[in-house]
Protein backbone atom coordinates (compact mmCIF):
# COMPACT_ATOMS: atom_id res chain seq x y z
CA UNK A 1 0.00 0.00 0.00
CA UNK A 2 1.52 3.43 -0.81
CA UNK A 3 2.10 6.12 1.68
CA UNK A 4 -0.65 8.63 0.49
CA UNK A 5 -3.51 5.61 0.92
CA UNK A 6 -2.43 4.74 4.23
CA UNK A 7 -2.95 8.55 5.15
CA UNK A 8 -6.08 8.82 3.54
CA UNK A 9 -7.53 5.40 4.91
CA UNK A 10 -6.56 6.54 8.37
CA UNK A 11 -8.76 9.68 7.56
CA UNK A 12 -11.45 8.26 6.07
CA UNK A 13 -11.47 5.98 9.08
CA UNK A 14 -11.87 8.70 11.81
CA UNK A 15 -14.08 10.96 9.54
CA UNK A 16 -16.47 8.35 7.87
CA UNK A 17 -15.77 5.11 7.50
CA UNK A 18 -16.57 3.74 10.83
CA UNK A 19 -19.91 5.21 10.91
CA UNK A 20 -20.95 3.87 7.03
CA UNK A 21 -19.43 0.34 8.06
CA UNK A 22 -22.08 0.83 11.28
CA UNK A 23 -24.55 0.95 8.92
CA UNK A 24 -23.78 -1.88 6.58
CA UNK A 25 -23.45 -4.33 9.69
CA UNK A 26 -26.88 -3.23 10.86
CA UNK A 27 -28.33 -3.96 7.43
CA UNK A 28 -26.04 -7.27 7.51
CA UNK A 29 -28.16 -8.11 10.30
CA UNK A 30 -30.95 -7.63 10.05
CA UNK A 31 -30.91 -9.67 6.46
CA UNK A 32 -29.21 -12.66 8.59
CA UNK A 33 -31.94 -12.89 11.32
CA UNK A 34 -34.26 -13.54 8.51
CA UNK A 35 -32.85 -16.37 7.07
CA UNK A 36 -34.14 -15.83 3.14
CA UNK A 37 -32.18 -12.80 3.52
CA UNK A 38 -28.89 -14.16 4.27
CA UNK A 39 -27.05 -13.67 0.72
CA UNK A 40 -27.52 -9.91 1.35
CA UNK A 41 -26.51 -9.77 4.64
CA UNK A 42 -23.27 -11.22 3.15
CA UNK A 43 -22.97 -8.94 0.78
CA UNK A 44 -23.40 -5.76 3.25
CA UNK A 45 -20.14 -7.35 6.18
CA UNK A 46 -18.62 -7.54 2.84
CA UNK A 47 -19.28 -3.81 2.02
CA UNK A 48 -18.90 -2.95 5.47
CA UNK A 49 -15.06 -4.40 5.30
CA UNK A 50 -14.91 -2.29 1.80
CA UNK A 51 -16.20 1.10 3.59
CA UNK A 52 -13.67 0.77 6.58
CA UNK A 53 -10.50 1.17 4.25
CA UNK A 54 -11.70 2.18 0.87
CA UNK A 55 -8.35 3.52 -0.57
CA UNK A 56 -6.42 1.48 -2.94
CA UNK A 57 -9.09 -0.74 -3.47
CA UNK A 58 -12.04 -1.21 -6.07
CA UNK A 59 -15.38 -2.56 -6.14
CA UNK A 60 -15.80 -4.65 -9.69
CA UNK A 61 -18.15 -6.59 -10.97
CA UNK A 62 -17.84 -10.25 -10.59
CA UNK A 63 -17.76 -12.65 -13.66
CA UNK A 64 -20.50 -14.99 -14.05
CA UNK A 65 -22.52 -12.99 -11.73
CA UNK A 66 -26.51 -13.37 -13.64
CA UNK A 67 -30.13 -12.88 -13.26
CA UNK A 68 -30.13 -13.84 -10.16
CA UNK A 69 -27.76 -11.45 -8.80
CA UNK A 70 -30.11 -8.73 -10.74
CA UNK A 71 -33.02 -9.62 -9.31
CA UNK A 72 -31.51 -9.82 -5.91
CA UNK A 73 -30.41 -6.24 -6.40
CA UNK A 74 -33.72 -5.14 -7.53
CA UNK A 75 -35.08 -6.66 -3.87
CA UNK A 76 -31.88 -4.80 -1.59
CA UNK A 77 -32.69 -1.44 -3.61
CA UNK A 78 -36.26 -1.54 -2.29
CA UNK A 79 -35.52 -2.78 1.34
CA UNK A 80 -31.91 -1.51 2.23
CA UNK A 81 -30.06 0.11 -0.31
CA UNK A 82 -31.58 3.54 -0.98
CA UNK A 83 -30.67 4.66 2.65
CA UNK A 84 -27.27 3.60 2.20
CA UNK A 85 -26.81 5.41 -0.63
CA UNK A 86 -28.75 8.40 0.84
CA UNK A 87 -26.37 7.75 3.59
CA UNK A 88 -23.10 7.89 1.29
CA UNK A 89 -25.02 11.17 -0.78
CA UNK A 90 -25.56 13.08 2.62
CA UNK A 91 -22.05 12.35 3.75
CA UNK A 92 -20.30 13.26 0.38
CA UNK A 93 -21.97 16.50 0.71
CA UNK A 94 -21.20 17.54 4.07
CA UNK A 95 -17.67 16.43 3.30
CA UNK A 96 -17.40 18.96 -0.14
CA UNK A 97 -17.55 21.64 1.90
CA UNK A 98 -14.43 21.84 2.81
CA UNK A 99 -11.07 21.48 0.62
CA UNK A 100 -9.49 18.43 2.52
CA UNK A 101 -13.00 16.63 2.76
CA UNK A 102 -13.20 16.40 -1.44
CA UNK A 103 -11.33 12.84 -1.85
CA UNK A 104 -13.71 12.15 0.83
CA UNK A 105 -16.77 13.13 -0.67
CA UNK A 106 -15.80 11.38 -3.76
CA UNK A 107 -14.80 8.52 -2.40
CA UNK A 108 -18.24 8.47 -0.87
CA UNK A 109 -19.72 9.05 -4.48
CA UNK A 110 -17.87 6.31 -5.60
CA UNK A 111 -19.36 3.70 -2.88
CA UNK A 112 -23.02 4.94 -4.01
CA UNK A 113 -23.32 2.23 -7.13
CA UNK A 114 -22.21 -0.69 -4.55
CA UNK A 115 -24.33 0.17 -1.46
CA UNK A 116 -27.14 0.14 -4.65
CA UNK A 117 -26.06 -2.99 -6.32
CA UNK A 118 -24.04 -5.45 -3.99
CA UNK A 119 -24.53 -8.78 -5.64
CA UNK A 120 -22.43 -9.71 -8.69
CA UNK A 121 -19.02 -7.62 -7.29
CA UNK A 122 -16.10 -8.08 -5.60
CA UNK A 123 -13.96 -6.09 -3.82
CA UNK A 124 -10.32 -6.07 -5.58
CA UNK A 125 -7.07 -4.63 -5.11
CA UNK A 126 -6.50 -1.19 -7.07
CA UNK A 127 -3.36 -2.53 -8.56
CA UNK A 128 -4.27 -6.13 -9.32
CA UNK A 129 -7.22 -4.70 -11.24
CA UNK A 130 -5.06 -3.00 -13.72
CA UNK A 131 -2.68 -5.89 -13.67
CA UNK A 132 -0.08 -4.32 -11.87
Amino acid sequence: MKPIQLILNIVWLVLVGFWMAIGYVIAGLICCVLIVTIPWGIASFRIANFVLWPFGREAVEKPGAGVGSMLGNIIWIIVAGWWLALGHLMTSIALAVTIIGIPFAWANLKLILISLFPLGREIVDSDRRFGY
